[in-house]
């Protein structure tokens, strides 16, 4: 198996829910929800790669750096890599029927162990998405971090403590689907979250508590205060509010208010290896990866996503030797040629 012949297979078998474009920028997917595109203009998806092409790397080869360090302690587990693989539910709709909800799950979580990540599941309108990810999760106890969309606090509660017994080394609150209209119009409303109920959720629970969606460092801080234990920088992928800036635009700005208070994850527009040595720069302490994940599932199955976990790697590598970086959890915003840090 190569990475041309999964691409090759992933585009047969989307059935046009996602062209695998030579360079994935959300402009032939434009408005393509259901699908994979970005909401509306796709403005926020295209904001997320130009904010992160915006920083360039300053290359430097007089130093002693041959094997960088590239692993790092994420909730408490070591991981190959500072990547986890962001959640998308929804398969069946979002991808048109390329697998079922348990067989992406399966070879997302799977193939991520064995490159030795962790992977993100997802939540939706029908049970069957959750369940499918506990059902990953009880396969690879420990490898996975369910995330649930931003419904009652009573059943934030209740869902994360199926994670929790199931082995979930963490779980998430997606809020940046608060306006979700498919889950509310199924019967199950979500919506914002405030300081007071992201405290409750924290009280009631035994594993680390991930709030994703966080684009303003006073949001960053209300989380911080409430006592949660890791944040995702996201504009959920460009499809939850058009126009938003780029992830890497606000990055540097939310790490400043928070750093060293809890984890700060991030995503949007990561492509590879480059994009996650930029992203550390800036303020991250690791990085979600979506798309091209999904695309590594639907055409090599488990195996094609530890493909593009690898392929990251070795890429994330090249880039720390040419910049002088030896540890991924010592990354000098040095290294960014013009960046604002």
């Amino acid at each position: 198996m190569d990475w041309m012949t999964v691409k090759q297979q992933a585009r047969e078998k989307f059935r046009g829910s996602c062209r695998v474009c030579p360079v994935c920028n959300g402009i032939v997917c434009a408005g393509e929800i259901p699908g994979m595109g970005g909401l509306g203009t796709a403005a926020s998806f295209r904001n997320n790669l130009e904010a992160l092409a915006s920083y360039k790397l300053n290359m430097r080869t007089v130093h002693d750096v041959t094997s960088p360090k590239l692993s790092r302690l994420l909730f408490g587990k070591e991981v190959a890599v500072p990547v986890i693989a962001a959640a998308i539910g929804g398969i069946g709709l979002n991808m048109n029927g390329a697998m079922t909800e348990q067989e992406y799950c399966r070879a997302v979580v799977t193939g991520c162990q064995q490159a030795g990540v962790v992977a993100m599941t997802g939540d939706g309108p029908k049970p069957e998405v959750f369940d499918s990810g506990i059902q990953a999760l009880t396969e690879q106890p420990g490898w996975a971090i369910p995330v649930i969309k931003p419904r009652s606090t009573e059943k934030i509660i209740e869902l994360a403590g199926q994670a929790a017994a199931a082995g979930a080394l963490a779980f998430g609150v997606d809020i940046d689907a608060a306006a979700l209209l498919n889950m509310t119009n199924a019967g199950q409303p979500v919506g914002p979250k405030t300081q007071q109920e992201l405290e409750s959720i924290k009280r009631h629970t035994t594993i680390p508590f991930i709030v994703k969606g966080i684009m303003t460092p006073d949001d960053a801080e209300c989380c911080a205060a409430a006592g949660v234990d890791a944040i995702v920088v996201t504009n959920h992928g460009g499809r939850a509010l058009d126009h938003t800036p780029g992830t890497a635009e606000v990055l540097p700005v939310i790490s400043e208010a928070v750093k060293g208070k809890m984890t700060i994850l991030v995503d949007g527009g990561i492509r590879s290896g480059t994009d996650i040595l930029k992203m550390l720069a800036l303020g991250a302490d690791g990085v979600l990866i979506g798309r091209p994940l999904a695309i590594g599932a639907v055409g090599g199955g488990a195996a094609g996503v530890a493909m593009v976990i690898n392929k990251l790697a070795a890429e994330l590598r090249t880039a720390m030797v040419l910049t002088g970086v030896g540890d991924v959890t010592t990354i000098p915003p040095s290294i960014l040629w013009g960046g604002r840090r």
